[in-house]
């Protein structure tokens, strides 16, 4: 079995120090396939070398709304050329955040926007991010559909009844290993009720951590807090199984399957 890691930020440089031995311990658990999601203009070179330099790595470039603040005047050509120069690379991560401090809603809205029309004419995938913004999010992409590839709600943990609609408009969903923790039951709940083709994992590293203890391989950063990786992503797979009463291998083959039809 081989799986991807559907959204994470292997360019962060609190993972520098422990990536080799953490992609090693990966390949070795059967996950071969990482997508590597820039947030920024000043970090993307990082995730195109990285995507160049391992094997099952692939680019993902956009502006995440907590630093599209600092983004230039040509930001957008930049990412086009990143994108042109990588048929392979997909779009994101970018989106909508209402609970960041300060947030410009228009402004996200309009970066956004962006976002989702060079999704649909260069016909790449997109990952979403999303916080406290969900209707404001659901209209832009119906107002401005991103590209038939699909789209990716990352870490989704928005309102239940929403769901429908997102299958609707097209919506595939990631399942993070801090959904493990149990305050956030529901959201483990929610993803019971999402169809099989449209489930992924993920981990997003090296942020959102699975609870205390549950680490398969524990790392921290230099302040002695815990890192995410993608090893972790096997608490994904396996608590998902449990929850659809599936063997872990099955359930493997699907979400391969799927990640292959959005990303590949």
């Amino acid at each position: 079995m081989s799986l991807t890691d559907a959204h994470c930020h292997l360019q962060d440089p609190r993972l520098e120090p422990h990536l080799e031995a953490a992609l090693a311990a990966c390949r070795r658990a059967g996950i071969r396939r990482w997508i590597i999601n820039g947030t920024r203009e000043s970090d993307w070179p990082l995730v195109a070398g990285l995507a160049e330099r391992i094997d099952g790595a692939v680019a993902s470039f956009g502006l995440h709304p907590w630093w599209q603040a600092e983004r230039s005047a040509d930001w957008l050509e930049t990412l086009e050329a990143f994108l042109t120069a990588r048929p392979s690379a997909g779009i994101g991560e970018t989106g909508l955040d209402r609970w960041m401090p300060m947030y410009d809603l228009p402004d996200q809205l309009a970066v956004l926007r962006a976002h989702l029309e060079l999704s649909r004419r260069l016909s790449r995938p997109v990952s979403l991010h999303c916080l406290k913004a969900w209707p404001e999010l659901a209209a832009a992409v119906r107002d401005c559909p991103p590209s038939d590839r699909g789209f990716l709600l990352h870490s989704y943990a928005g309102p239940a009844e929403m769901l429908p609609g997102w299958v609707r408009a097209g919506a595939r969903f990631s399942f993070s290993p801090a959904f493990l923790h149990p305050r956030k039951a529901h959201v483990r709940r929610m993803f019971r009720d999402i169809p099989l083709e449209r489930l992924l994992i993920e981990t997003d590293s090296p942020d959102m951590p699975p609870p205390a203890g549950a680490a398969l391989l524990p790392l921290a950063d230099s302040a002695a807090r815990p890192l995410n990786h993608p090893l972790n992503l096997r608490l994904c797979l396996e608590a998902l199984a449990a929850d659809r009463c599936l063997g872990a291998d099955a359930l493997g083959e699907i979400l391969e399957q799927n990640a292959e039809r959005l990303f590949f």
